[in-house]
């Protein structure tokens, strides 16, 4: 991983039982394997230890390393850096992406709970006039307040999935899109399955949790931005090729939607984009994973995940060549 993530992945609590498990080779960061120090820690290491920065595991890495038997990756996803070769050789495979959907989920909830109550444009209202806000400012808004929502999840990712448990807080009636999610699934999940017409066009909040892949670019589009009613709140905390980022434009310049986006394509927006300006949109730069001492969850994860590896114990959460094409 990039070296100075070490402290943030591994702060003292962490780094200490991990030191207690491991036999760290030294270097302990390795940031480019080309260096005579990681050939030498490659040859006898069995695990990798990988975050945020890491270079290819690919094929020619791979036969450096004869002995490698796991890789624990500290971070979201693999597929950024692990090529397949490591399945072949039947390398077992570990992520904290279940770490790191804590703070996107909490940020989501956040984020459902200051858009319904039209927060950003009342509160730039408040800003600008500085005068307390009026029954007329209220009037304005198509609708305001977190009772009775029906909330729309795109996505029984992990991060969908947690999502969905912190809603219970709320008296929500919550939809599903999610082709891989049935029935009796969704049953457990307490939420009510719908197909992704029917929930854009009758949620008032909808909120996207889908992997970027070839199939979801574009997923939400032109026609199903269409369909959401006035006064639609979306959140978008995925990545910004699912929603049809001018499309959207139009219909939030409009005040016929309002919006938060963590994300959006591109990534940032020009300087002069619209969006920048509007009221009712509230863009943040990329913040909803994990940040700061949230960054230690996923390094106290992957040293639970070495403790099981250490004791004979499958991965609580790994990684399957099966999943790769469907996975962020």
């Amino acid at each position: 991983m990039s070296p100075g993530l070490l402290d943030d992945v591994f702060p003292p609590p962490v780094r200490a039982r991990l030191e207690e498990i491991a036999e760290l080779h030294n270097p302990t960061v390795i940031s480019e394997f080309d260096s005579p120090q990681a050939a030498a820690a490659l040859a006898g290491a069995e695990v990798l230890l990988t975050g945020w920065g890491c270079p290819p595991v690919d094929a020619a890495l791979l036969a450096r390393a004869p002995r490698l038997r796991a890789v624990i990756h500290a971070a979201g996803t693999v597929k950024t850096f692990l090529s397949p070769d490591a399945f072949d050789r039947d390398i077992v495979v570990s992520s904290a992406a279940v770490a790191n959907a804590v703070p996107v989920a909490e940020y989501t909830l956040a984020a459902i709970i200051m858009g319904a109550k039209r927060v950003f444009p009342l509160a730039e209202l408040f800003r600008t006039r500085r005068t307390h806000r009026t029954g007329a400012d209220l009037d304005r808004q198509h609708w305001l307040g977190t009772h009775g929502l029906t909330i729309g999840v795109i996505g029984a990712s992990r991060i969908g999935r947690r999502v969905i448990e912190l809603l219970r807080v709320l008296d929500a009636e919550v939809l599903l899109y999610d082709p891989y999610v049935g029935a009796a699934e969704a049953e457990r999940l307490g939420v009510t399955p719908a197909d992704l017409d029917t929930l854009v066009a009758t949620s008032d909040v909808v909120t996207v949790h889908a992997p970027d892949t070839p199939e979801t670019q574009g997923l939400i589009d032109a026609r199903r931005i269409g369909l959401m009613r006035p006064g639609t709140l979306l959140v978008n905390t995925a990545r910004g090729p699912l929603v049809d980022t001018e499309a959207l434009t139009a219909h939030l310049v409009s005040g016929r939607l309002d919006a938060v986006l963590d994300v959006t394509f591109p990534e940032p927006l020009p300087p002069d984009h619209p969006l920048w300006d509007l009221p009712n949109v509230f863009i943040t730069p990329h913040l909803a994973g994990a940040q700061g001492n949230e960054i230690g969850r996923l390094g106290a994860l992957a040293v639970d995940e070495l403790a099981r590896y250490a004791g004979g114990s499958p991965f609580a959460h790994p990684v399957h060549r099966a999943d790769l094409g469907r996975i962020a």
